[in-house]
């Protein structure tokens, strides 16, 4: 039993139904678990009393046994991340400013999940306001990496990967702008999927229309659970106009055929982007079985100045981050709680013009059309999910890469941006690991609204490369 969590959640629900685990016992393993290792590694820094708990996985027992169910999430402990609402915890974002919030309903995609039979037991560490791809932050400390706490974890669901890798939870939500779940599970080896902007309908944002830079999306330890939970998040919601209708069959991800695939290799965007020495190398040796199961994968680059791309989706997100945040900086007693991060993506925001903003909007769309016009060759694109494996996690953030010095706090994940301001699909399945055992990821990048088709590639590649890599204890 002590690896029943380990085999991720569809096989997990399949075990509750047949009666080989109660709800309870597994309630009793779950909490048990991150009681005994969590403190090394701080992914699940909220927890609710475990009593309560108990009562709730009891509950889903007792309807088992009058032939009731709720869903394939079942009497399923799942930690929520600690930038979305789960009713009746606290939703901190990491900041001093909301340490004693508590939520009063559920996120969309929190909802949808407690309908499926979840259970929510507490929250998955994030750093503040989700800003900056390492998870720390002054309310609950650092995340640290499941395969060595002296490393980073990734960000911003930097909680979320590693509860998994530990085998915490079986499956878990994330959320994504700049790599927030793409690096994190690059980083711990496991799934992370940012699905096509608008297919999980958000809650989580004050401005509909402009803020579609992030998106929630699922993780896990299989490509069936990651598949699964989007259908459970997935699907319009009328409180969300960019939200995207349901998609028949999004749960049901059979094995893509392989042969004459057609990959682009995009590297590190012909140089522009700097990588550590060996990640591209790991995620090239990750791209061989993709050649063995007979994709036919070649080096691409997009006829495009990646520095444009770079520079709009640097003034989308202040812009954002500003609009949210300008009522807390203006308060001189409120601002002094707000990482220097933070406070920087305010400053430049509020000096953006309306017509900068139009002009970033402007390279967004020419930035897509010219990513459309790479999928009329090729069916993927392929990348790493970061431009170096986990730093100590000390460090906030890597000041240089092989040379060149880092002119912000998050020009170190510029390889990510190129999918998240496209708006298309990208999954990050676990390349490998360099020398040092650090784990690094391979962003399998699609066209939009080809979510189906890109999860039907990772679901390949896991039968070919059984790429998941957990740290049980």
């Amino acid at each position: 039993m002590s690896d029943v969590i380990a085999e991720g959640a569809l096989a997990l629900s399949r075990r509750i139904r047949r009666r080989d685990i109660s709800c309870r016992e597994l309630m009793a393993l779950t909490l048990d678990r991150i009681a005994a290792r969590d403190g090394s590694y701080n992914a699940v820094p909220i927890v609710a009393p475990r009593d309560a708990l108990m009562a709730e996985a009891a509950a889903c027992d007792e309807e088992i046994a009058r032939g009731e169910w709720r869903g394939w999430l079942h009497g399923i402990p799942q930690a929520i991340k600690n930038l979305a609402n789960a009713k009746g915890l606290p939703t901190t974002w990491g900041s001093p400013l909301f340490k004693d919030f508590v939520a009063t309903a559920d996120s969309i995609h929190v909802a949808r999940a407690r309908a499926a039979g979840a259970i929510m037991i507490g929250k998955t560490n994030t750093p503040e306001f989700g800003l900056g791809s390492h998870s720390y932050n002054p309310v609950h400390g650092v995340t640290r990496n499941a395969h060595d706490p002296a490393l980073a974890a990734g960000g911003s669901s930097g909680g979320a990967a590693v509860a998994l890798a530990l085998g915490f939870l079986a499956v878990a939500d994330g959320s994504d702008m700049g790599g927030s779940l793409r690096n994190p599970a690059g980083w711990n080896g496991v799934y992370g999927f940012r699905p096509t902007f608008g297919r999980v309908p958000q809650t989580s944002v004050d401005d509909e229309y402009m803020g579609q830079l992030s998106t929630d999306g699922p993780m896990g330890v299989t490509v069936e659970d990651v598949a699964m939970l989007l259908a459970t998040q997935a699907g319009y919601h009328p409180g969300v106009p960019s939200s995207l209708a349901d998609e028949p069959g999004l749960g049901e991800i059979s094995v893509g055929p392989m042969k004459g695939l057609r990959i682009g290799w995009l590297a590190d965007y012909g140089g522009h982007c700097r990588t550590e020495p060996g990640v591209l190398d790991v995620c090239a040796a990750a791209l061989r079985h993709f050649e063995a199961m007979g994709a036919v994968v070649e080096p691409a680059r997009v006829d495009f100045d990646m520095e444009r791309v770079w520079q709009a989706f640097c003034r989308l997100r202040q812009f954002g981050t500003a609009g949210r945040q300008r009522v807390n900086f203006d308060d001189s007693a409120r601002r002094p709680l707000m990482k220097p991060e933070l406070q920087w993506e305010i400053e430049n925001g509020l000096k953006l013009s309306a017509f900068d903003v139009y002009r970033a909007s402007v390279e967004r769309t020419a930035w897509t059309r010219a990513v459309e016009a790479m999928f009329r060759r090729y069916d993927l694109l392929m990348l790493p999910s970061a431009q170096v494996f986990p730093f100590p996690a000390e460090w906030h953030w890597p000041k240089e890469i092989a040379g060149t010095t880092m002119d912000s706090y998050h020009r170190w994940m510029e390889i990510v941006v190129g999918p998240t301001m496209a708006g298309g699909p990208s999954f990050v399945v676990p390349a490998g690991a360099d020398a040092r055992g650090r784990n690094i990821g391979l962003q399998l990048w699609g066209p939009a609204r080809a979510d189906a088709a890109v999860m039907r590639a990772a679901a390949a590649y896991e039968l070919a490369a059984r790429p998941v890599r957990l740290n049980l204890g």
